[in-house]
């Protein structure tokens, strides 16, 4: 590829970060061009060239302006007919990087190694205080130096523009003024070593680490950091953002992606709570909170009738708590409210987040999701009429409550039983409503708001690994987390003396407080190189050490933590891996995929779990789960003769379910499908389980938008794409997401994409059949005339 000679420019001088001015040399140019394109043959490089030049105006310019010369120029060449001018940019952005870091690390970057050392960046990282100490005291000058020598430098040739910049702009650490000091690989390495710093070590009695290593221990944990190095490097896998954000990192904050709580109804448990939500908000962590024990307006306090202000007055208290509590002034706090649909503020709750009305019964910042149970339903299908109670007078006069239960049978169960009980109640309270109705308020509100989240209960109790142990409420900010709840309950307070001075005690029982240890495989890559066997079991580990590496300020949430392990194994990269196959979306043969995928991955993910609980030992919890009777099994039909698995057999399964009765399961739950949205933008791969946008789309900066194209567009995927979100049948994707869930342990973040001439008949349709499929869950409702603000902590 020879590059032409094209004029003459104005451009006689570069400006070094050094102040040292360099003679300006186009042949120089033409040399870095060529080496960026080499592997693009196809692509004009005398366009590129020329192109380039025409942005050189002035005399003399820095460096670092030429270097954005360069790879603007190649995001302006970004065409459905050539979509490869994003990897050139990030070549020329990444060129960019290298010799930012070497400039302020003080080394030479050389095109044949442009990292410098990694021992001494982490030596000078924690003698500034962006690493942690403890990584110089538990890694020797050796250790440091093989993992050094294991970062594989063209790994960044993987990364687009979009990928590239979104890792630099986000998580990338640099020193207190911006400056770059780390490059992509060693974020990775500092992820795989941070999260491998226990593993070779002896087990305490508490189960906890010691200081001491098992024979071989050192070896085994590089073995393992260079493994989990392999999964990130390769882009097979993305963690988190807030693992991808802060591992390492001395003030970064936690290391999990979100929490569930559940209120109290009573005074000091509302603001107690409140207090949790904003300490864990601040670190980034996104809030699930379930409101359905709170007494509704109108409810008796202290027995004085007609006294409570209901539901709304805590929930403008949590939307003011997510917009003044931010994190790190980046972004305000995230933060999900759910309620029952029988509970009797209902109407004012699904009138929330709307643009009209009192705006004193407003709150536009918080996000909400009901909580649906199978008779509403079948009400709303059979145009009968629904009940709505005050939660606190049901547990008055009934003695129990409401939502503690749930249908354990479809069709039949607890939780109808109890409903019909306070139905036919003489002296509880109740409004009455056409189903249908209140079905349309959710309606509206999601296609002017995107919300409410659609939470199905009965369906996600009646999968629960583990409801001997508990009850699910709500699920968390992005509906993939479904675990067991329960409220936190003050037992006493007194005062003590301690070192001669008097201290108040608050005591308090701990209750369920949901965490959530997010990491996704990237289907794009992952299976295209068939490496799920490989994948899979560094993926548990890394998500397991999660738990006991991370420090969490809310105590019961710690307690839950460690109680049941529970991790989010998910995915992103459907629809790109779909392309890759030549598969059409719309399809029963993407059914029928999905089916067989997805089996493999849970059996592979519960199978590492097993034999991580061999060598670590099982969650607390799981004597009477469903994983040790073997009911989880047998539920999902793997282990019956009615099991047609294409990857894993029934035999398969058989001895699985007897492995783990024997040996024990480490993760209490195992499998959750979260949103994806910016991690699966650095791994160039198709968010979550969505479907595209558009073949192209953009991000648009003050005075520039850049293109982003679907990944791997070619002539051969390009008719796997045609059909976007918004142009798919909705209830082919319902049939995909129900035929997955059977093989998810918990939920995944699924949207339903309707157009805004969507009719009601249409729209109602859908929710039915989301239902009827035994989906657990939907997440947002997205419209072409609709954008909605996304969490980044599950992304």
């Amino acid at each position: 590829m020879k590059i032409r000679n094209k004029g003459v420019i104005n451009l006689q001088y570069v400006l070094k970060p050094n102040n040292r001015n360099m003679q300006f040399d186009p042949e120089r140019l033409k040399s870095f061009i060529q080496r960026i394109m080499k592997d693009y043959p196809y692509l004009d490089a005398n366009k590129f060239y020329t192109a380039t030049l025409t942005k050189l105006k002035k005399d003399e310019i820095p460096a670092e302006e030429l270097m954005r010369a360069i790879y603007m120029t190649a995001l302006e060449f970004i065409s459905i007919e050539e979509p490869e001018w994003t990897y050139v940019a990030s070549l020329a952005f990444t060129n960019k990087l290298y010799k930012e870091a070497a400039f302020n690390r003080g080394y030479k970057a050389y095109p044949s190694n442009p990292y410098g050392s990694f021992s001494i960046l982490v030596k000078r990282l924690v003698e500034k205080g962006i690493y942690k100490n403890e990584i110089i005291e538990e890694f020797s000058e050796q250790e440091l130096r093989e993992l050094g020598e294991c970062i594989n430098y063209q790994a960044d040739k993987l990364f687009d523009y979009i990928g590239i910049k979104t890792l630099q702009e986000r998580y990338l650490a640099s020193d207190y003024d911006g400056k770059t000091l780390e490059l992509p690989q060693e974020r990775f390495m500092m992820i795989a070593i941070s999260l491998m710093l226990n593993e070779g070590k002896l087990l305490k009695s508490d189960g906890k680490p010691s200081n001491m290593f098992e024979a071989g221990g050192r070896r085994k944990r590089l073995a393992l950091i260079k493994e989990a190095y392999w999964a990130l490097s390769n882009l097979y896998m993305t963690t988190a953002t807030p693992t991808l954000a802060n591992a390492g990192k001395a003030k970064g904050g936690q290391l999990s992606s979100c929490f569930v709580d559940t209120v109290n109804d009573d005074l000091r448990g509302i603001f107690d709570s409140n207090t949790d939500i904003a300490r864990l908000s601040k670190m980034g962590g996104g809030i699930g909170v379930y409101l359905g024990k709170v007494r509704s307006r109108g409810a008796s306090i202290r027995g004085y009738h007609g006294k409570s202000s209901g539901i709304v007055p805590w929930i403008r208290q949590l939307n003011n708590t997510a917009v003044s509590v931010d994190q790190l002034g980046t972004r305000k706090g995230s933060i999900a409210v759910y309620l029952d649909i029988w509970h009797r503020d209902i109407l004012a709750f699904l009138d929330l987040k709307l643009n009209n009305g009192d705006e004193r019964m407003r709150a536009h910042d918080i996000f909400t999701g009901v909580c649906i149970p199978d008779i509403f339903m079948e009400a709303v299908e059979k145009r009968e009429q629904f009940y709505l109670f005050d939660p606190h007078e049901v547990r008055e006069i009934m003695g129990w409550s409401l939502e503690d239960f749930f249908d354990e049978e479809i069709g039949n169960g607890t939780f109808r039983k109890k409903y019909e009980e306070c139905v036919n109640h003489p002296m509880l309270s109740r409004v009455e409503l056409p189903a249908i109705d209140i079905m349309k308020r959710i309606m509206k509100a999601q296609l002017e708001t995107g919300t409410p989240y659609m939470f199905y209960r009965d369906t996600a109790n009646r999968a629960n690994p583990n409801k001997a142990h508990g009850v699910i409420y709500s699920s968390n900010l992005c509906v993939e987390i479904m675990q067991n709840m329960s409220a936190t309950n003050i037992i006493q307070e007194k005062l003590v003396e301690i070192d001669g001075e008097k201290i108040i005690m608050t005591l308090k029982r701990p209750g369920d407080f949901v965490v959530c240890n997010l990491a996704s495989i990237n289907l794009g890559r992952a299976v295209k190189d068939n490496v799920l066997k490989r994948l899979i079991p560094i993926m548990v580990r890394m998500l397991d050490n999660v738990i006991d590496l991370n420090c969490i300020e809310v105590q019961q949430a710690m307690y839950t933590n460690q109680k049941y392990r529970a991790i989010g194994l998910g995915t992103s990269g459907l629809h790109h891996l779909l392309a890759q196959m030549g598969i059409m979306w719309e399809s029963e043969e993407a059914i029928e995929y999905n089916d067989h995928l997805y089996e493999l991955i849970a059996y592979l993910t519960i199978k590492a779990s097993m034999e991580l609980s061999k060598e670590k030992g099982s969650y607390d919890l799981f004597p009477g789960s469903e994983w040790q009777s073997s009911q989880y099994f047998k539920d999902r039909e793997y282990t019956t003769g009615k099991h047609k698995g294409k990857y894993v057999s029934t035999k398969e399964w058989i001895e699985l379910a007897e492995d783990v009765k024997r040996f024990g399961i480490r993760n209490g739950y195992l499998l959750a499908i979260a949103p994806t949205g910016s991690t699966s933008i650095i791994a160039g791969t198709t968010a979550s389980i969505d479907p595209i946008y558009k073949l192209l789309t953009y991000q648009e900066k003050t005075t520039y938008k850049i293109a982003s194209p679907v990944p791997e567009l070619t002539e051969r995927t390009i008719q796997y794409y045609r059909k976007n979100a918004f142009m798919l049948d909705q209830h082919t994707s319902i049939r995909m997401n129900a035929t997955r869930q059977r093989h998810i342990d918990q939920s995944q973040s699924f949207n339903l994409y309707v157009r805004p001439d969507i009719k009601a008949k249409a729209f109602l349709l859908l929710h039915l059949d989301a239902w009827k499929s035994g989906l657990k869950s939907t997440y947002y409702v997205r419209s072409q005339a609709l954008t909605v603000d996304e969490c980044d902590s599950c992304q």
